[in-house]
Parts: structure tokens; C-alpha cells; sequence
């Protein structure tokens, strides 16, 4: 069954992500082109921001009917701290996947922060990626499992198969797979349970968001 324009409008931006996210791992940040790699990563706020905005209007859950109350949107918010402490916690070798294939280390070469590297990046994962991700993995993927005509999907009859399925698929692409499956949930289970995608959005946000400001804080660039 070939798939719909609103199948397309979710899996286009996730594959651009993903395209430029393996473009970024292929080149060392210092090459024979004379191009910093790590910039390639302010290519997603053009191309991934700008393949969101072309879809926009087909985002039906993200539309101003579908906003949160001010207490889902609260339980985003807590359910986003709890994922990040796990996800900083969560880091033991047994519960890695390999290692990060674009690793991402914002310093200058005499060894500062290099505050416009950090500032796209933290941007990027804590704005960008957060809508981008929800709208492949809970909108599209999750409701897909469900069924093929996902928007028919209410998201709060998709079913545990679908969450557990959508959040394994969701753990592969991350090297933290302990820390991705209950990250992966606890957004599944947020959509589901509010019906509402920006309630996932926000957690993902906030995880993003605090996470990016400890890894400047702490240095601990191995978890960007």
C-alpha cells in the first residue's frame, strides 16, 4: 500500500534529519575541504526547519484546537525532568549500542566553548528535534503500527503493541538504548494518554532543553 501525503509530510523532514546526521558522522570535524563538519549540523534549522514549515499546515494534531491544557502541558514538563534524569543515569557500558557516530564537541581549538556551535545545537535539539521526532515516531510510526490509515488512529486507542513496537524501533536509533526505551515510552505514553502530540512535544523539549544546559555545564559532550 503506497503511502499517504500525510505519511510523507512526517517521514520527509525525519529523513532529511537523518540524512544530514550521517553526512556529519561520514566527515571528521577537520577535513581536506577545509570544512568544519561540525557545522553541517545548522544545515537541519534550514532544511529539517524548513521541510516542517512546507508541511505545517498538514499537522493536524499541532494545530491550535489540539494545544494542551495548562496541566497536560504541566505532565510534559515533569515527565521531561524525570526522562532526563534517567537519560544522564542510564549510561553504564552494558546499556550502550556501540558509540555515537557523530559526536558533537563544540570547542574551539584552544580549547573554549564555541558559543555559536553550541547555541545551533541546542537550539536544533531542543525546538527542532522535539516536533520533528514526535511527528515520525507518535504521530506517524506509532498510529502506523496500529493501522495504515494512521490518522484515522485516535491516539488513545493505538494499544500497547503499538507503543512497545514504535518505542523498540525509537531505541535503535539511539546508542543510550536503555535510557532511549524509557524515554521512547514515557513520551508513547503521554500521547496516548492525553491524546494530544504537544504533550509529548514538551517532554521532549524540556529533556532536550535541561539536557543540552548540563552537558555545557557539566562538559559531559559524550551525551550530544
Amino acid at each position: 500500500m503506497p503511502l499517504s501525503p500525510a505519511a510523507w509530510a512526517r517521514i520527509v523532514p525525519f529523513a532529511l534529519f537523518m540524512g544530514l546526521l550521517a553526512l556529519r558522522g561520514a566527515l571528521p570535524d577537520h577535513n581536506a575541504w577545509g570544512v568544519d563538519a561540525r557545522w553541517i549540523y545548522g544545515l537541519n534549522l534550514v532544511v529539517v526547519g524548513g521541510a516542517l514549515a512546507w508541511y505545517w499546515r498538514g499537522y493536524g494534531e499541532l494545530a491550535r484546537q489540539n494545544r494542551p491544557t495548562l496541566r497536560e502541558a504541566g505532565l510534559g514538563v515533569v515527565v521531561g525532568l524525570v526522562v532526563f534524569g534517567l537519560w544522564i543515569s542510564l549510561d553504564a557500558p552494558w546499556m550502550q549500542l556501540g558509540e555515537a557516530t557523530a559526536a558533537f564537541v563544540p570547542m574551539t581549538a584552544d580549547g573554549r566553548p564555541d558559543w555559536p556551535l553550541i547555541a545551533i545545537r541546542w537550539v536544533g535539539a531542543a525546538l527542532l528535534v522535539p516536533v520533528m521526532e514526535e511527528l515520525f515516531w507518535r504521530s506517524f510510526l506509532m498510529r502506523w503500527i496500529a493501522s495504515p490509515q494512521f490518522e484515522s488512529v485516535d491516539p488513545r486507542a493505538a494499544g500497547l503493541r503499538a507503543l512497545v513496537l514504535s518505542t523498540f524501533v525509537f531505541m535503535l536509533a539511539h546508542t543510550l538504548w536503555l535510557a532511549a526505551i524509557v524515554a521512547g515510552a514515557a513520551y508513547a505514553w503521554l500521547y496516548q494518554r492525553t491524546g494530544k502530540l504537544w504533550t509529548a512535544v514538551i517532554a521532549h523539549a524540556v529533556t532536550n532543553g535541561v539536557l543540552g544546559a548540563w552537558v555545557v555545564w557539566s562538559g559531559r559532550w559524550e551525551f550530544w
